[in-house]
């Protein structure tokens, strides 16, 4: 057999592979997806979702966790290009800066307010959570009450979590959780962040 008649039978074989799982899930409703792991790109990765969803027209919002003391490209594009999406911020930068539990808790809490709203929108498609896990792991919101709320989300809503662990629980609730690796990073090697890649 020749080796494109081989690779013609292989990609056969893959082909049927693929359509009978897709046959196999008949269901169709909203995600919720976790992204975690150590490594770089998780943050980048709830932006492509949501670019995505944008291009289908589709109704976005993003609440960020941690950040909010310098603006980032995401940040920067969704206010310049599409002022009218929601965009709320935690607004305090990273805990070690800050180094203030009381005031972090505070910040935190009145931002999850505004997630909470968003996860009960009934015309909203998708929802980013940048950063929501460390809020959780830090113990600045309530884990049931957050869980409760991601269960409870309005059924056309699809939510993307962002952040390092998150506990077993989010991720026993959520649909699709991937992990982000890091094999090696620039940063570990002397090199600044750079515009435009890591901000």
């Amino acid at each position: 057999m020749s080796r494109d008649a081989r690779f013609n039978q292989a990609m056969r074989r893959q082909q049927a592979a693929v359509q009978a799982r897709i046959a196999q899930a008949p269901e169709e409703r909203s995600l919720l997806l976790l992204l975690t792991g150590d490594g770089k790109g998780k943050t980048t990765s709830g932006f492509g979702m949501l670019w995505r969803a944008l291009g289908y027209g589709q109704n976005v919002a993003v609440v960020q966790f941690i950040k909010g003391t310098q603006a980032s490209g995401e940040e920067l594009f969704l206010r310049q290009r599409h002022p009218g999406i929601p965009f709320f911020q935690m607004g305090t930068g990273f805990t070690w800066d800050t180094q203030n539990f009381a005031a972090d808790q505070a910040a935190a809490r009145r931002t999850w307010a505004q997630a909470a709203q968003l996860l009960q929108q009934s015309d909203l498609d998708f929802l980013l959570l940048d950063e929501l896990t460390y809020m959780l792991a830090y113990r600045f919101l309530e884990e049931d009450a957050v869980l409760t709320a991601l269960r409870e989300r309005s059924p056309r809503l699809s939510v993307v979590i962002t952040g390092r662990g998150g506990g077993s629980a989010l991720r026993e609730l959520c649909d699709t959780v991937s992990e982000v690796k890091n094999l090696k990073h620039a940063f570990d090697a002397g090199l600044k962040a750079r515009q435009g890649i890591d901000y």
